[in-house]
């Protein structure tokens, strides 16, 4: 149907439920702890505590501010990949003949244009989720303008309140990964313009890199040793 095949249906239900697993490995309970990202939660916290401390926090304004930017920048990168991403699609005829080139690829107009339909698919979805992600830094700029006077730091409330901030932080964060997360699995779905084997390679690949990045002892060892070791790169 379409041009696809039942080994595309395999692959794409594979690439499906690779991004669900990855999904639960990296905000399910089971994460908590493990994963690097849920594990920078905790810092988060920290910073706030910290934070309250301060007369001065135009140093966590700044904070705020440069993680905004890069989101920024992922958002409006989204935004072009989408753009180029239709784009190609008028441009189909002249693809269709380089694809029909190269080897081990069987085009077909009508899959490839579904394809890539499907690519600015995900990036949209990498688009809002950035969107958010700045929007959400911005409401974590409102609450350290909030946040009261450094001699009220020990007082029920403003523990409150600095918690309240750091799970903005969080949840900012949370956001940000998935909008990284959409960009790391498009590049395993450029595969499926090969054929359907290349796909499962390729988001099988892309799956293990990121779970190690995630879990992976170059990524923990930071955390778990109080006196890191300046050899190590």
């Amino acid at each position: 149907m379409f041009g696809f095949t039942y080994l595309d249906g395999i692959a794409f239900s594979a690439f499906i439920g690779s991004w669900i697993v990855y999904h639960f490995l990296m905000e399910g309970g089971w994460s908590e702890r493990r994963s690097f990202n849920r594990r920078m939660d905790q810092f988060r916290l920290e910073w706030m505590q910290r934070m309250l401390l301060r007369d001065n926090r135009i140093v966590d304004a700044q904070i705020v501010a440069a993680l905004q930017n890069g989101t920024a920048f992922f958002a409006s990168t989204s935004l072009l990949a989408i753009g180029a991403t239709l784009a190609i699609l008028q441009s189909t005829d002249a693809v269709m003949a380089i694809f029909r080139d190269l080897p081990f690829v069987e085009p077909n107009r009508t899959s490839w244009e579904l394809k890539t339909l499907g690519l600015a698919v995900i990036f949209a979805n990498a688009f809002f989720k950035f969107a958010w992600a700045y929007r959400l830094f911005n409401y974590t700029t409102i609450l350290l303008g909030s946040t009261p006077p450094a001699r009220d730091a020990a007082t029920p409330e403003a523990q409150m309140h600095a918690r309240k901030a750091a799970r903005m932080a969080t949840l900012a964060g949370r956001h940000f990964n998935r909008g990284q997360r959409a960009f790391f699995f498009a590049l395993g779905y450029l595969g499926w313009y090969v054929n359907a084997w290349a796909f499962m390679v390729a988001t099988f690949a892309i799956f293990i890199v990121m779970t190690n990045r995630q879990f992976g002892k170059d990524a923990h060892w930071i955390l778990d040793d109080p006196e890191p070791e300046t050899s190590r790169d």
